[in-house]
C-alpha cells in the first residue's frame, strides 16, 4: 500500500511539473513565468526526495540541499531582475 502511494504521489508531482512547463513556456506575464520556475524547482526537490524513498537510499539528501539552495538564489535573483532590472549592481553606475 505504501509503495502505491509513493509511484502515486510521483505521478502527481510530475504531471504538475509538466503543467508548470508549459506554464513557463506560455506564461502570460514574466512573473508568472518566475513562480512557474520557482515551482518547478520545489517540485524537482520533491521527485528527487521520492526518488530517494523508493530506491532507499539517503545519497540523494545532499542534492536536494543543492537544488533547493539554488532554487532559492535563482528566485531571489528574478525577483531582483523584474524589480531594479539588474543583478549585479556597479558602484560606478552611483557616481
Amino acid at each position: 500500500m505504501f509503495e502505491l502511494i509513493i509511484w502515486i504521489s510521483l505521478a502527481l508531482i510530475a504531471s504538475s511539473s509538466f503543467l508548470l512547463m508549459i506554464r513557463l513556456i506560455k506564461g502570460p506575464s514574466v512573473p508568472d513565468r518566475a513562480i512557474s520556475l520557482d515551482a518547478i524547482g520545489i517540485n524537482l526537490v520533491g521527485i528527487t526526495a521520492i526518488m530517494s524513498i523508493v530506491l532507499d537510499t539517503s545519497a540523494f539528501l545532499d542534492i536536494i540541499l543543492l537544488i533547493g539552495i539554488l532554487a532559492f538564489i535563482g528566485t531571489v535573483s528574478i525577483a531582483k531582475f523584474l524589480e531594479k532590472g539588474e543583478i549585479i549592481e556597479n558602484d560606478r553606475n552611483n557616481q
